[in-house]
């Protein structure tokens, strides 16, 4: 009978004998993996990316560009946000990767469980252990992995080779676990560069955290290439321009909205060429116009929520939880009221690891109004009083509803009578992103 349990099943079982959260520690993960026969010495070149805010959008764009010139690319990503699988999109030749299927991910789970013999570990560890047993056995030209959480006691870092390391914008987020100093927690992602692999920087808001990352790199023999020094990308005149050594490249501006994106796109193509693929102009420009990102600003035009929403409402989804997502988010916003000026609204829910004043604050200037809502999805989310109480202490207005449905009716009740239609962001998490994309029946593909 066990061998017919669906993988959502076989993991909803491992939650109930397993702790949830991270242990930052790589002792109990190389054991497994060590039972399992090493998994991860036998993977194609890995791109391994680490930082607080746009490692998943690097992680898109790598994909988007190795893809365009028709390499097979594993990609791990997580959290997921509706179903398992997301976290493991196997790649295919000359053609677009594709999520695992239910009977291939349960047999790797079955498998992770049994190699485990009833020892200590986090459910994450597992399933990383699951993430190197599909990739190894199933042929690629890269592998595209993104750290859970951290970088140098991540699950994922056992990676002693790869081919390169790739760290984006560093900010303060999950204090408990990595420190409550910038620089402390470069450091901590910087714990995925290995001796004599290459490295590269992303854009860095802070000096201090670009600072710490140069020297690790020095320290350990790395060729590094950094954001703005080495390698920089910019808008002009409505376009991408993407410069380094080797010359210039004039590109569309990439499908994922923000002016943020330009800089993440510009990390994943320096990292890239330094892991040792060749990417062509065409291929690159292939990949800024095809890339996409599940709720990191993407637009929901369709689905079951739409019923309560306004009429003409522009929505937008965005999972960025932390106040430096915040920032990048408000900016976004901010470009796309400058061609299409409308009334800003926003349903919210977070978790309580989160700072919900400082994500608040980068809106204070532009939303009219915040409908926060709690996240069922998830024990640790933030009481949606609570969180309404977090956005008046920012300076917004709030209220408290039941849900995000509730919210979008809300909004078209306040709008009714007004000629512009609204805009509206659903965000805070990326438990609400996935909830949010559950109940609109759009669940990423």
């Amino acid at each position: 009978m066990t061998q017919d349990l669906t993988a959502a099943h076989r993991i909803e079982r491992l939650l109930q004998k397993h702790p949830k959260g991270f242990d930052l520690s790589l002792k109990r993960i190389s054991r497994l993996l060590e039972a399992l026969g090493n998994p991860q010495d036998r993977l194609p070149p890995v791109i391994h990316i680490a930082g607080t805010n746009g490692k998943g959008s690097a992680t898109a764009f790598a994909r988007a560009l190795l893809e365009a010139e028709g390499l097979a690319v594993h990609v791990h990503t997580s959290p997921h946000l509706v179903n398992w699988h997301e976290r493991y999109r196997l790649g295919r030749r000359g053609e677009a990767g594709k999520l695992v299927d239910d009977a291939t991910l349960a047999d790797a789970v079955a498998r992770a469980e049994k190699a485990n013999d009833g020892n200590m570990i986090t459910v994450f560890e597992l399933l990383t252990a699951v993430t190197f047993l599909l990739f190894a056995e199933q042929p690629a030209d890269a592998v595209i992995l993104e750290v859970g959480l951290g970088g140098r006691f991540d699950a994922t870092n056992v990676i002693t080779r790869p081919a390169v390391s790739l760290i984006m914008p560093v900010s303060l987020d999950h204090q408990s676990y990595l420190g409550d100093k910038v620089e402390i927690i470069a450091a901590e992602k910087a714990g995925i560069i290995k001796p004599n692999c290459p490295v590269v920087i992303g854009y860095q808001s802070s000096d201090e955290a670009r600072q710490v990352m140069i020297d690790i790199a020095a320290r350990l023999h790395c060729s590094v290439s950094v954001f703005g020094q080495d390698f920089i990308a910019y808008q002009e005149h409505g376009r991408m321009v993407y410069q380094d050594e080797s010359g210039l490249i004039d590109l569309s501006l990439p499908r994922l909205p923000g002016r943020h994106q330009i800089a993440n796109a510009a990390a994943a193509i320096r990292a890239v060429r330094e892991a040792g693929f060749t990417l062509s102009d065409e291929a690159v420009e292939k990949a800024m116009t095809s890339v996409s990102w599940p709720a990191r600003m993407q637009r929901l035009t369709q689905g079951d929520l739409m019923r309560f929403a306004p009429e003409k409402a522009e929505i937008w989804l965005d999972g960025g939880h932390n106040p430096g997502a915040g920032v990048v988010i408000a900016e976004a916003l901010a470009e796309l009221e400058d061609r299409d000026p409308r009334p800003l609204y926003l349903i919210t829910g977070m978790i309580n690891t989160k700072d919900p004043v400082g994500y608040f604050e980068a809106f204070t200037s532009m939303a009219r109004q915040v409908f926060t809502v709690a996240i069922s999805s998830s024990d640790a989310g933030i009481d949606h009083e609570t969180l309404a109480a977090a956005a008046r202490k920012a300076g917004l207005k709030a209220v408290a509803v039941k849900d995000v449905a509730e919210g979008l009716q809300a909004i078209k009740d306040l709008v009714k009578d007004e000629v512009t239609a609204p805009r509206i962001l659903i965000g805070g998490s990326l438990y609400l992103a996935g909830d949010v994309l559950a109940a609109n029946n759009t669940p990423p593909q």
